[in-house]
């Protein structure tokens, strides 16, 4: 009953619609009336705990859906600005600060060689990157680092996952100019 249960829970998340009973038979191979059981006392339990997540019947079907004693928690979640679209000054700018964290503000200016300021906090207000502390040098500087939030929105696990993928890229990029270069090679000495 427990794999049918959480089967269920797969579907009904997964499909985030409404699901006939029949179809839920089916992808269990049991019979509709012990389809429809199973369901019905994983209905029982979500209610019983106030769970945050319920599932409800509509004609025939099921559906899981969020429990609505917590919309508040919810409404606030989304009541944060979107994220929109990342220009190539923040993106330029959050590379400098991935790939060279911790890392100051003045710093960051160094290397794009103009201010900084808007996109420091632009990137702050999108919550990927964050204050870290302070740089043991002289004025004592706020260092910059990248947040969690920085590594889900680019699928990353941590800082060293982002960086053996950045020198895949950077093999693969070396790879394709020799072996260009090779051919050039080839090219010359045929003339």
């Amino acid at each position: 009953m427990l794999v049918y249960e959480k089967t269920i829970e797969s579907i009904l998340f997964a499909t985030g619609e409404p699901v006939d009973i029949a179809d839920i038979a089916e992808a269990l191979e049991i019979s509709k009336a012990s389809a429809k059981e199973v369901v019905e006392s994983l209905m029982l339990k979500y209610a019983e705990t106030n769970a945050g997540m319920l599932i409800t019947e509509v004609d025939g079907c099921y559906q899981m859906h969020t429990n609505p004693l917590y919309f508040s928690a919810i409404k606030k979640l989304y009541e944060k600005p979107k994220r929109k679209n990342l220009t190539q000054t923040l993106m330029e700018t959050l590379a400098i600060i991935a790939f060279k964290q911790p890392i100051s503000r003045p710093q960051i200016e160094e290397i794009r060689g103009v201010s900084a300021d808007h996109a420091v906090n632009r990137l702050m207000d999108l919550d990927l990157i964050e204050e870290c502390g302070r740089l043991n040098i002289p004025g004592k500087p706020v260092a910059f680092g990248t947040t969690s939030e920085f590594l889900r929105h680019f699928g990353f696990k941590n800082i060293g996952d982002m960086l053996a993928f950045a020198n895949d890229i950077i093999s693969d990029d070396e790879s394709q100019v020799l072996h260009e270069l090779g051919n050039e090679q080839v090219m010359l000495s045929d003339i």
